[in-house]
């Protein structure tokens, strides 16, 4: 065979090969998104005693893929526990999930986060790194405020301070 009798059939074969490509290329973008996190309006009270703290905020997931909280980690305590609470009690969780389009909140009274056997009392004022670590996404860290023993959040999703 000689060239010029092989180049319709390469021609043939390198558009066939790029439909190929242009339509995985459109299938790739119509796809899911995954989990897309962001955390906002954390806070953790000052503790009352020097051996526990809660820690709260909302984990948003903008994304159409859930995902979970499996687990966190801070420069206070070396045993950060996830708590439900359901029915006025509170147990111990393995994992919590961040639902597609939508959100995890962790509230004083709900699901939250509970540092253990403090290595430090964090006070007003001062800020506690945490580490969230999840199924899918990668971790994130926030430095989170200490705030009142008494706060309330505004509600706005962001951090207000109690009078």
């Amino acid at each position: 065979m000689n060239r010029r009798s092989d180049r319709p059939a390469r021609r043939a074969l390198g558009l066939a090969l790029a439909a190929v490509l242009l339509t995985g290329g459109a299938t790739a973008c119509g796809a899911s998104s995954g989990p897309e996190l962001t955390v906002e309006g954390a806070y953790v009270p000052e503790p009352v005693t020097a051996e526990r703290a809660g820690g709260f905020l909302v984990v948003r997931n903008d994304g159409d893929t859930a995902d979970r909280l499996v687990s966190a980690a801070s420069d206070i305590s070396g045993d950060v526990q996830m708590h439900e609470t359901s029915g006025g009690r509170m147990r111990r969780v393995d994992s919590l999930t961040v639902p597609a389009s939508g959100t995890l909140e962790l509230s004083r009274g709900g699901n939250h986060l509970m540092f253990m056997d403090l290595e430090r009392k964090p006070a007003e004022g001062e800020k506690v790194s945490v580490e969230l670590r999840f199924e899918k996404s990668d971790p994130i860290t926030v430095e989170v405020p200490v705030e009142a023993v008494n706060h309330v959040p505004d509600g706005s999703g962001h951090s207000g301070h109690s009078e």
